[in-house]
């Protein structure tokens, strides 16, 4: 049987392969793939990246922030991509704080593309859930 994979298709000229910048790296650099670079701002704007991929049933793809790109103000919303979609990826961004305006040039790193594996468990109802240390203590109930 053979390895499980990610297939990666390229939808325009100037699309590119998402890649692993270090060998310690969990996220594949996914890059914008533009006519035109792009203006973001506080409204949510979505950039393509010029690829389409295939993720074997059993497997979660998710689309999330590069750390430099939000340490200056760049918001990516967290998106999952389901096994069964085989259409273009693209990136919900956004400014944040006060940063008005940021500039999104074709090629630019843009998110990452993180692959984890999950099981689909059947959901069962239930009158009550067992009691555990925590409870019903929701945002902020386990520190500052």
């Amino acid at each position: 049987m053979p390895e499980p994979s990610i297939k990666v298709k390229l939808l325009r000229p100037g699309a590119r392969l998402p890649v692993f910048a270090t060998p310690g790296a969990s996220g594949l650099d996914l890059y914008a793939c533009l006519a035109a670079p792009i203006e973001l701002s506080p409204d949510v704007t979505l950039v393509p990246t010029g690829i389409a991929v295939e993720a074997p049933r059993g497997y979660d793809l998710q689309i999330r922030p590069r750390s430099g790109l939000a340490r200056r103000g760049v918001d990516v919303i967290l998106g999952t991509l389901d096994s069964d979609y085989r259409g273009e990826v693209f990136v919900s961004m956004r400014t944040f704080g006060s940063l008005a305006r940021y500039r999104i040039e074709d090629g630019d790193r843009i998110a990452q593309l993180v692959i984890s594996k999950f099981e689909a468990l059947p959901l069962l109802q239930v009158e009550e859930l067992s009691d555990s240390e925590r409870g019903e203590g929701g945002h902020g109930s386990t520190g500052r």
